[in-house]
């Protein structure tokens, strides 16, 4: 099959032939349909997180169940899948405490570098990410990485839920669980900010404060929820939002993952409000804080894929699409081809784009 494949940091995917393993016990082949470009690829091919190499990215992905191995019972072949990275085993401690996405079990949450589900040339290891590798027409993945959807709904729309749309409405709905009538902002418009921006909607949200250094993306934010804009430049965004609100918001939310953002969540907030980071900041960045904030029950927390019960969760999601009340068409920029994925990841980079689709024949 061919993948785009990352040989070192900072260098161009080239797209390669790459050889699956045929499902083994739990195992599933998945044909790709669609994988979104997500800044989380980006961190890693700019070299901001470690993993071995050669790798092939992508985590964002729908498609289509082709075959299952033994003792795989929840799909068969022809089912329409998400996958998702918050793989689980369901029998840790905790899963059976209900924090599936903090799944500690090794052998089915491998760790990076411990697949061998993939190779190339002959039977050199390739690497898989994520328990995923979605940038490959198809995928060897566990069968607890993969929710089962209707067939009627659209597959590129399904895509979406798999990273950007769980990740941000998650960290509103399941980890901040954000009252109705809060007062809300969100700094950062890309795919993920925009979903924290529709699952502050969802939660009935008064006040949704949206935060971007691009006009367009702030118009675009008004169309999934946001109340008020702030178009950041020279002035102090921290101080605006405080404008805005008389002293500062209840819940924030930082969807960029760079320490001056993560700082300016935290300073935005009003006497007992909660900022929750969902933007991965570089390894081994720290973030510096006031300790007196604290004195004032201010609180800061980390999100992990939007704390998701995927399984519960992503067919929620697209029942509130089926509906109109969560908005997916709007988050969708382009769709490439293979080849052009470089091309996409320069343009993601320059922030001017939100999802944009690798769409697998």
């Amino acid at each position: 099959m061919k993948a785009a494949v990352l040989h070192e940091a900072n260098q161009p995917l080239t797209i390669e032939e790459v050889t699956l393993q045929k499902p083994k016990a739990r195992e599933v082949l998945v044909r790709t349909a669609y994988a979104g470009l997500c800044h989380s690829d980006l961190h890693f091919i700019e070299g901001l997180y470690p993993h071995p190499m050669p790798l092939v990215p992508g985590h964002e992905v729908a498609g289509v169940v082709e075959a299952v191995g033994s003792d795989v019972t929840y799909l068969q072949p022809g089912d329409h899948v998400i996958g998702c990275l918050s793989v689980f085993c369901g029998a840790c401690q905790q899963c059976t405490s209900g924090r599936t996405v903090l799944c500690e079990n090794t052998e089915v949450k491998m760790t990076p570098g411990m697949s061998r589900r993939l190779s190339w040339k002959g039977g050199e290891v390739m690497h898989q990410f994520l328990n995923l590798s979605a940038f490959a027409e198809q995928m060897l993945v566990h069968e607890n990485a993969l929710v089962k959807i209707d067939r009627e709904i659209p597959l590129d729309r399904a895509t979406l839920v798999g990273c950007g749309v769980i990740t941000g409405v998650g960290a509103v709905i399941n980890t901040a669980r954000v009252p109705a009538g809060s007062t809300v902002a969100v700094i950062g418009c890309g795919g993920v900010g925009l979903s924290a921006i529709n699952g502050a909607a969802l939660a009935g949200a008064s006040r949704i404060i949206a935060l971007d250094t691009l006009a367009e993306k702030l118009e675009l934010a008004r169309e999934l929820g946001a109340t008020d804009t702030i178009l950041v430049g020279n002035d102090d965004p921290v101080q605006a939002v405080r404008d805005l609100t008389q002293g500062g918001v209840e819940y924030s939310f930082e969807a960029l993952g760079l320490k001056k953002t993560a700082e300016q969540s935290f300073a935005m907030l009003r006497a007992g409000g909660t900022a929750t980071i969902i933007g991965m900041v570089p390894f081994g960045q720290k973030i510096e804080l006031h300790g007196f904030d604290f004195l004032r029950e201010r609180k800061i927390q980390g999100s992990s894929m939007g704390s998701n019960h995927f399984r519960t969760d992503m067919p929620r999601l697209l029942t509130l699409w089926q509906q109109g009340r969560l908005k997916l068409d709007h988050l969708i920029s382009s769709k490439l081809t293979l080849a052009e994925i470089n091309e996409g990841f320069a343009r993601l980079k320059g922030g001017h784009v939100v999802r944009q689709l690798i769409e697998f024949a």
